[in-house]
């Protein structure tokens, strides 16, 4: 029998404008599932996401929640209020039982102090903040809406790993493939306002989906067909018989209603890059290129050489120099030694990650034409606007629409408009699928297939840099940097370890590392007890009574032998609750007891 659900959404409707943006949409989520929420932007996910949290209020439909379930929501944008701090903002999120210490402990892991202004603090920092605060109360059900959204690679693996060691159930919207993959076990797709699910992971969705677009277009082909024939019969076959005439020409019309209120699905954007003349074979040549800021070396001896048609991937850690590392290979910025050199004929286009450098008040139409009439140069070509904005997936009446109320996406889809437009022989891609739906990166990664030219890559996505480089650039701390071939599992097998926040680290705190061993040569280091460690061995016993004191009360209600025949769902909920307090009581005997073994090994050292 299936567990009853946390939180169920029942034939929910929305409706902004005209066309209906949720009708009748139904999710259910029961305890421990793990359900990707799939959908094209705009299809409506984050605003399910917001009803499900209780944040926004449906046209229809009914939001059930299990009495006492918890539930925290992680939006794209966090809101940080007052809290003249990131632990006060974090702190904030907990419940009146909570544990303020899970508070101080996720922020540094996740690479806070806590201390941290919100007002002043990065995208990432923000985001990092935002799941502290999430995570911290350990709630029943977690819905995630873009949770790796300007996360690094090591903040995005560990994330991934902090999710699947807990027991709550997940609710997540990503455009990161490897991450749904690892996570989900359930994909519910939202399209054209309804939901379709399947009971498997987001590993099986594309597959699927694809099939079920593809018996749609078989359907609507039937019908068109049946339409014609129906017309046909219209125009030369009508017979004396009235009351069968009036019966098919009403189911004609009934065919031509259901033809006519058919949503087909979204169109693909339609990518391509405006390319130059071929540059030389050799694009950029880095021999023993070095950087640093004030002690901080950011490259130390680093030397590649760039041929045409490379596409060089560069990850690590958010500060590890990946910018600035790229700012000296195409010139922008001069090493302190060593030596960059460019090929002939280098032709080269853009994308900056910081989509805010361009002016929110602009309207969609001059962002793409530099407020200069009604068509955009791609390449040497001039198209109208209207036209390109098409290819971008944009509708005809965003025209107007300023640049601030566009959504994350769409953002995404203009930047990349606006480079893709200059005619180039190498694109520099800083972050290109931030925001960007599952579809559209389909098509830019084919794109970049297509694309003669050179592309450097900046990118967290482990999926998208599988797909599209052939080396990846890794920094190894301390301002060393090492080229790999291949995508990023090819990095990894070769490296034989994952980019660790360590190596961001390791280089702001070498001079103090350096003065320690100075200052006590002969001291052998000593395993002691983290705070972690000691943290756990004082609460494991409560935790543990608690848990006794659980399955006891839960055993008293089995020992009713009429329980099952008076009250089935209250039998069921019961056994669910003892053999889950059960498994987390042996779970919490076990690491007590290899705690308390710890200590006392340490203490007898």
């Amino acid at each position: 029998m299936a567990p009853p659900p946390l939180i169920q959404l029942k034939d929910i409707s929305l409706t902004f404008g005209g066309t209906p943006l949720l009708s009748g949409v139904e999710l259910s989520v029961s305890a421990g599932e793990r359900v990707c929420l799939i959908g094209r932007n705009g299809s409506g996910k984050s605003t399910l996401l917001r009803i499900a949290a209780g944040l926004v209020e449906p046209d229809g439909g009914s939001r059930f929640v299990q009495p006492g379930a918890t539930i925290r929501y992680l939006p794209q944008e966090p809101d940080f209020g007052e809290h003249k701090t990131t632990l006060a903002y974090v702190e904030a999120g907990l419940g009146p039982g909570d544990d303020h210490y899970q508070a101080r402990y996720l922020l540094e892991q996740i690479g806070l102090t806590g201390e941290e202004d919100p007002a002043h603090v990065s995208g990432g920092e923000a985001r990092r903040a935002a799941l502290a605060r999430v995570l911290a109360p350990s709630p029943d059900i977690l819905l995630l809406d873009e949770p790796t959204n300007h996360l690094d690679l090591p903040t995005i693996e560990w994330l991934e790993g902090e999710l699947e060691s807990r027991r709550c159930a997940l609710v997540l919207i990503s455009h990161d493939r490897r991450f749904l993959t690892n996570l989900s076990r359930t994909t519910a797709w939202l399209d054209r306002g309804q939901i379709r699910q399947i009971e498997r992971g987001f590993g099986a969705f594309e597959a699927w989906r694809d099939e079920v677009l593809a018996e749609e277009e078989r359907e609507q082909h039937k019908l068109d067909r049946k339409i014609v024939n129906e017309e046909h019969w219209l125009r030369y076959g009508v017979s004396g018989r009235r009351k069968r005439n009036v019966k098919r020409l009403g189911n004609l019309h009934a065919l031509r209603d259901q033809r006519r209120n058919y949503r087909g699905a979204t169109g693909n954007a339609t990518l391509a890059a405006a390319e130059a003349e071929n540059s030389g074979r050799l694009v950029i040549e880095a021999k023993n290129i070095a950087k640093a800021f004030g002690e901080r070396k950011i490259v130390d001896g680093f030397s590649s050489r760039i041929q045409r048609g490379d596409r060089l991937g560069i990850v690590g850690p958010n500060g590890a120099g990946k910018t600035t590392l790229v700012h000296l290979l195409i010139g922008n910025d001069p090493p302190d030694s060593g030596s960059v050199r460019l090929g002939a004929n280098i032709e080269m286009a853009t994308l900056d990650q910081h989509r805010e450098s361009l002016d929110p008040k602009l309207t969609l139409a001059e962002a793409l034409t530099g407020g200069r009439g009604d068509h955009v140069m791609v390449g040497d070509k001039s198209k109208h606007v209207i036209g390109y904005m098409k290819d971008f997936l944009f509708a005809q009446e965003q025209r107007g629409t300023p640049l601030e109320a566009l959504s994350g996406g769409e953002r995404g889809r203009l930047m990349l408009a606006r480079a893709l437009a200059k005619p180039s022989n190498l694109l520099i891609l800083d972050e290109p699928t931030n925001d960007l739906d599952l579809e559209t990166l389909d098509v830019l990664e084919d794109m970049l297939g297509d694309y003669e030219g050179t592309v450097i890559l900046i990118s967290h996505d482990r999926d998208f840099l599988d797909r599209v480089v052939t080396s990846v650039i890794v920094p190894e701390g301390q301002g060393r940097w090492i080229e790999y071939a291949g995508g990023y599992s090819d990095m990894l097998a070769q490296r034989g370890a994952d980019v660790k926040r360590e190596t961001v680290k390791a280089d702001a705190a070498v001079e103090e590392k350096k003065e320690a061993r100075a200052a006590a040569p002969e001291a052998a280091p000593r395993r002691r007890l983290s705070f972690n460690e000691k943290h756990a061995l004082e609460t494991l016993p409560k935790t543990i009574d608690k848990l006794h004191a659980e399955i006891a009360k839960q055993q008293k209600l089995l020992d009713d032998p009429d329980l099952y025949a008076k009250d089935r769902k209250k039998f069921d909920a019961a056994s669910a609750a003892i053999a889950k307090a059960q498994e987390e009581l042996a779970a919490a005997e076990d690491r007590w007891l290899e705690l308390e073994v710890l200590r006392e090994e340490i203490e007898q050292a």
